[in-house]
């Protein structure tokens, strides 16, 4: 198959004017030259690369029922979504061990690639739980961690930490080199976020979302992330950040840095209404999730809208967006090497976007999964 005529995202993240080719499953060559399409212009970008969400679709990872992950990964793929690396919540201990050994049994067939898992909980703090059940947070537990990714069949990709937490600390150094240790969900200050880097932690779950803010005298986790070099997560639904905060973060973290994702819930595709997350009753009215306290719980907007809100609603530059929801979260959780750009021999996962950005042609792994 070859895509002639269209502008291409390279790999100096820019886009200019070539065509593809496509063997089988890969990429078998990216050509560049000639003039810029005339008439309707297609934006060649990579399929994107969502490292954090819930569900979408009625479905929730922490179902842990057979067809849980396949409805994730085929309504992801239909909005140009084809790497997913889904999250759990902070739930109970047997229930975590159903859903790791659910996670384990999983055989890609269909959608999106299962790139793995985001254990988000149980090592939390409470005072900045979000919308996770504070009755299941416990302190770290390195057994435990091993004992749910030998039962994921090593599908954790990142395992999230409030560092503060007694034994925090001892559990980042233990771990750190089997999974990406993430700070969440925590009241840390500067001193104790750069100490969990120093540790070797490398990523910031949700940034500004659940933890403290930025203050010029008491910078916090997000102080920290920015001079440690870490990859930070950021929502850009609209809902969780301030249009000036996503400027302010690109113009901070560079989108090398920035891992834009979704935290989307099962309610993402449906109709207003209540759901649930982790557990807990949650009502969708229009963009905006809220548990019955009026906690903001995940988003109800898929990573492929989140890219447009910050393109069009924050003035995110289309190039560095694109980064940000696909090269560098692939980056992050060491898949690069396969897909998040698009170069001869990767994984032909690529999206076709109008000049509205709107989905015009879906491929994941050489498959056309849509076309408009």
């Amino acid at each position: 198959m070859r895509l002639d005529n269209v502008l291409i995202y390279t790999e100096e993240h820019d886009f200019r004017p070539g065509c593809l080719e496509i063997e089988n499953d890969k990429i078998r060559a990216v050509d560049f030259g000639g003039r810029a399409p005339e008439g309707e212009v297609l934006y060649a970008v990579p399929g994107l690369v969502d490292i954090h969400f819930h569900g979408c679709m009625g479905a929730d990872l922490c179902d842990a029922e057979p067809d849980t992950i396949k409805t994730l990964a085929e309504y992801e793929a239909s909005q140009g979504v084809t790497s997913i690396c889904p999250a759990t919540m902070t739930m109970s201990v047997p229930d975590l061990h159903k859903i790791m050994k659910n996670i384990g049994a999983y055989q890609e067939s269909s959608g999106a690639h299962f790139a793995g898992v985001n254990m988000e909980g149980p090592f939390i703090n409470r005072e900045n739980k979000g919308a996770q059940n504070g009755e299941h947070i416990i302190p770290c537990d390195a057994e435990l961690f091993r004992q749910l990714q030998q039962e994921s069949g090593n599908r954790i990709r990142l395992a999230d930490v409030a560092p503060e937490e007694s034994g925090a600390l001892e559990f980042i150094e233990a771990v750190r080199d089997e999974v990406v240790v993430s700070l969440a969900h925590t009241a840390a200050d500067y001193d104790t976020a750069m100490a969990a880097f120093q540790r070797g932690a490398s990523h910031v779950t949700h940034l500004f979302n659940a933890m403290l803010p930025l203050h010029h005298r008491n910078p916090g986790v997000p102080g920290a992330a920015a001079d440690a070099g870490v990859y930070v997560e950021l929502i850009c639904d609209g809902i969780h950040i301030h249009p000036a905060v996503v400027r302010s973060v690109f113009k901070l973290f560079g989108s090398e840095k920035i891992c834009m994702i979704s935290d989307s819930i099962r309610a993402t595709g449906l109709a207003d209404g209540d759901y649930t997350l982790g557990g807990q009753a949650v009502r969708v009215q229009g963009t905006l999730a809220t548990l019955a306290d009026g906690t903001i719980a995940g988003s109800v907007t898929n990573l492929m809208g989140g890219l447009r809100t910050a393109v069009q609603k924050m003035g995110i530059p289309l190039e560095e967006a694109v980064r940000s929801a696909s090269e560098t979260p692939a980056r992050s959780i060491g898949i690069f090497d396969r897909c998040g750009s698009l170069a001869a021999g990767k994984q032909a996962d690529l999206v076709l976007l109008d000049r509205e950005l709107k989905v015009r042609m879906v491929m994941a792994g050489g498959r056309v999964i849509r076309q408009v």
